[in-house]
């Protein structure tokens, strides 16, 4: 009979979570989650396989958690609609700018270093980025409905270059620009949007 596991699986997940953000996959050994989970790496690997499962998983629920999250800042009524884009760009900025560590987005991080050759990476990421342009696209079109955007504009493309700014805010912030300069991209993203 299998002994019950006595520990908490979320704040494994949590621990593994900030040695994958702060490491990268490559450097992060089993070894460095054990020393900061206090588990021995038999448990671990009996709890959640190997490093890459490990890694799949915490990549999965960041992913839905930078999803969620996003939807929940963009969600509400359509005369808010506006007000809610503007929140969101200029929140991630601020949160970009505020990483001293220059950790970045670990959605963005994950990709960038595994999806060429995991393609559960690969897959998870892109369904999270097309659940994030699809978030964006349904507060742009309420932004259309109440009159703060032009009608005229497909509101899945201009989704997709709000979407690309904001990963190019975090990419820029990873590289050290300064809170002023992200803002600043903030302001002009929201500037060139078309107004009626």
């Amino acid at each position: 009979m299998a002994r019950p596991r006595k520990f908490d699986e979320q704040q494994v997940l949590e621990a593994a979570r900030e040695r994958f953000w702060s490491n990268g996959y490559a450097a992060t050994r089993m070894d460095d989650i054990a020393a900061a989970t206090g588990l021995g790496k038999g448990s671990l690997y009996g709890a959640f396989g190997g490093k890459q499962e490990l890694f799949h998983r915490v990549f999965d629920e960041y992913c839905g958690s930078i999803v969620d999250a996003t939807r929940q800042d963009l969600r509400g009524d359509d005369a808010d609609a506006y007000e809610r884009l503007s929140a969101h760009i200029h929140a991630v900025a601020a949160s970009t700018a505020a990483d001293a560590a220059h950790r970045g987005c670990l959605l963005a991080k994950g990709t960038a270093e595994l999806a060429e050759h995991d393609t559960v990476v690969a897959q998870r990421a892109r369904v999270a980025v097309d659940a994030l342009q699809s978030a964006l696209a349904d507060d742009i079109a309420a932004c259309q409905r109440h009159g703060d955007i032009a009608p005229d504009h497909d509101p899945a493309k201009l989704a997709a270059l709000v979407l690309a700014v904001l990963r190019g805010i975090e990419a820029l912030g990873k590289a050290g620009a300064t809170e002023q300069t992200l803002t600043d991209i903030a302001d002009t993203a929201l500037a060139v949007l078309p107004r009626p």
